[in-house]
């Protein structure tokens, strides 16, 4: 089977967040997530990666990533490679910018799952193809894109729809979901204590975006500021290399569960639930609530899968 031409403006750029990303490019992109939805369910077969190859550079562990990408690229008649900090010396016995260079001479994309910014954007800048951010510190661009395509599959529109992200606000997942909603005109709030409040920085960032497409942006510790979301939000309480801090992240951040009480304090009966996942139930969440009518969480683990390819497609 010949692999079949894929047309997009996007081709040869690089996604480390969205923060240069229009939101015309952004639905486009999402365009390109249910068209390759749509083909899978099909059951279609598509060959477009054949030929190409891409890295996969993991520093932290991962399940839907890690799958995504390899099963989205591999389905195409791609070659994806996984590198593990076991595997390679990125930043070590070699630096980001020269395995960047080695890398770039001989794969079609770069995908880079770690800690530090400024290693992905490293890669981009000195490898020559296209580079993905798959997770660091500062943003996770690719979970974003499968969230809102969840909202929009779910709701059947962005602009308008409230998101509120409940716990800590000053993680990747709440940094990423502030923008990507205030380029599509999602209003996005936070309900978080004072002391893991989004930072000054990713606020700054985000509101020219939100007053451009008429988004709103709320940061609270009060409850009210869940009333009228469309979606609760949370993630882990302790992130991936933060483990020393469990027990007091986990007293301050009891009363920013997403449990029964704050789903019907939205005062929506049709509120839904997300999470990018693992989830640590009886933590961030309840049983009842992920397990419940109103969690979509499953519809979002699988649209990791689709939005990855349409990236992937849309870049290489």
């Amino acid at each position: 089977m010949k692999a079949e031409k894929f047309k997009s403006p996007f081709k040869g750029r690089s996604l480390l967040n969205w923060i240069d990303w229009t939101p015309e490019e952004i639905n486009q992109i999402l365009d390109y997530a249910f068209l390759v939805k749509k083909q899978s369910h099909k059951g279609e077969v598509h060959q477009r990666f054949l030929g190409k190859t891409i890295a996969l550079i993991f520093e932290k562990r991962s399940t839907r990533t890690r799958s995504s990408f390899e099963t989205a690229f591999g389905e195409e008649g791609g070659h994806p490679v996984f590198m593990s900090t076991d595997d390679i010396q990125l930043g070590e016995k070699e630096s980001v910018k020269d395995t960047a260079r080695v890398l770039g001479r001989m794969f079609s994309a770069i995908e880079f799952r770690g800690f530090k910014q400024k290693h992905v954007e490293e890669l981009a800048e000195y490898s020559g193809i296209p580079v993905i951010n798959g997770l660091t510190d500062d943003f996770h661009p690719t979970q974003v894109l499968a969230d809102i395509m969840t909202l929009k599959e779910h709701f059947g529109h962005l602009k308008g729809l409230t998101l509120c992200f409940c716990g800590d606000g000053r993680n990747n997942m709440a940094r990423s979901l502030m923008l990507i909603c205030s380029k599509v005109g999602i209003n996005f709030s936070v309900f978080a204590p004072k002391e893991l409040s989004p930072d000054e920085e990713i606020i700054k960032i985000c509101t020219p975006f939100a007053k451009q497409s008429d988004a709103k942006i709320t940061i609270s510790d009060e409850i009210s500021v869940v009333k009228n979301a469309d979606a609760l939000y949370t993630d882990v309480w302790v992130s991936m290399g933060e483990e020393a801090l469990k027990e007091e992240r986990v007293k301050l951040l009891q009363p920013y569960q997403v449990n029964k009480e704050l789903m019907a304090a939205t005062g929506k009966p049709d509120t839904i639930f997300l999470h990018c996942l693992p989830a640590v139930k009886e933590q961030e969440v309840t049983e009842e609530v992920f397990e419940s009518d109103a969690s979509k969480v499953w519809d979002e683990a699988e649209n990791r899968k689709h939005t990855i390819k349409a990236i992937m497609l849309a870049l290489v």
